[in-house]
């Protein structure tokens, strides 16, 4: 029994001399009576909120309260309660919260304050109204982070995956419809158009044989013929003119007479009496050289 009692024994005191740690190689069998700890050394710090906003809207939520009917009375209170505790651990960190517990206890304050009078056809403006406004831009802008956040990003929901590719590939060329080509044909077409050229070509047209026409038509009628019957419009401008100054012409060396009874009456024309006779006898100008050959050129 005794035998018993003398190994027991030792291996208690190996399991009290066991050492807490080692420094440096040497093993601390128990802390030094001048080590100091501070408290919050061992403190982990968990951000759980994002910012004011984030916290408001969590006690929101929690309290299942509507955002655009939040009581400010307790909500101020909670709000204020999570400040303070906040402020004995990180005053550093609590200084964006003591804005708006400074903003909550104003539009608080408002609310126990009797309510102006408002003007006819005006409603008296809400003091929760610029909080309700900000909170739910946060909430939307919070989802929409939310719904991106969910999206496959690399590295976390996949991975990039190098495939070798073979650089003497079949070069795959693009289907032609026929619809395709009718439709560049008819681009050819178009642009043909636009650079299309106009030959302008050089008309000539004789006075000598005009004054010849006038004179034959004028003998076919046997009398006075009216002026504008003598001109055939369907001709052109062009010719029209040269037969004007054939009948000038005609005029000028007196084979025409031209007669109009009053002003503005029509005026007929006819044949000079023994005119024709006399050039048919001495011949044309053209064979004696006096004559004037007129051209109009087109």
């Amino acid at each position: 029994m005794s035998d018993t009692v003398t190994r027991e024994a030792p291996n208690e005191a190996l399991e009290a001399a066991e050492p807490i740690a080692r420094i440096y190689g040497q093993l601390m069998e128990q802390l030094p009576l001048d080590l100091y700890i501070p408290p919050d050394a061992m403190a982990v710090m968990l951000d759980a909120f994002e910012g004011p906003l984030d916290l408001l809207l969590y006690l929101i939520r929690k309290a299942n309260v509507n955002v655009l009917d939040i009581p400010m009375a307790p909500l101020t209170v909670q709000y204020l309660t999570y400040v303070e505790a906040m402020r004995s651990h990180n005053l550093e960190l609590a200084a964006d919260y003591l804005v708006m517990a400074a903003m909550l206890i104003e539009i608080k304050s408002r609310m126990l304050l009797p309510k102006p009078k408002a003007a006819e056809g005006e409603e008296v403006e809400d003091p929760r109204a610029e909080l309700v406004r900000r909170l739910i831009e946060y909430e939307q802008m919070k989802q929409a982070a939310r719904r991106i956040d969910e999206l496959p990003q690399a590295e976390r929901d996949f991975e990039w995956v190098d495939v070798w590719v073979e650089k003497s590939m079949l070069q795959r060329l693009p289907d032609v419809s026929p619809d395709d080509l009718k439709e560049a044909w008819s681009t050819i077409l178009r642009q043909a158009k636009l650079h299309t050229r106009h030959m302008i070509q050089r008309e000539e047209l004789s006075v000598r044989e005009h004054m010849g026409l006038i004179l034959r038509s004028l003998r076919d009628a046997g009398g006075f013929v009216e002026f504008v019957d003598l001109f055939d419009a369907t001709q052109g401008a062009q010719v029209v003119v040269v037969h004007f100054l054939a009948m000038l012409e005609l005029a000028r060396e007196h084979l025409l007479e031209m007669t109009q009874s009053e002003a503005f009456a029509p005026i007929y024309v006819r044949l000079a009496d023994g005119r024709i006779e006399d050039r048919s006898e001495h011949g044309s100008d053209d064979d004696r050289g006096g004559g004037i050959e007129f051209e109009a050129a087109g």
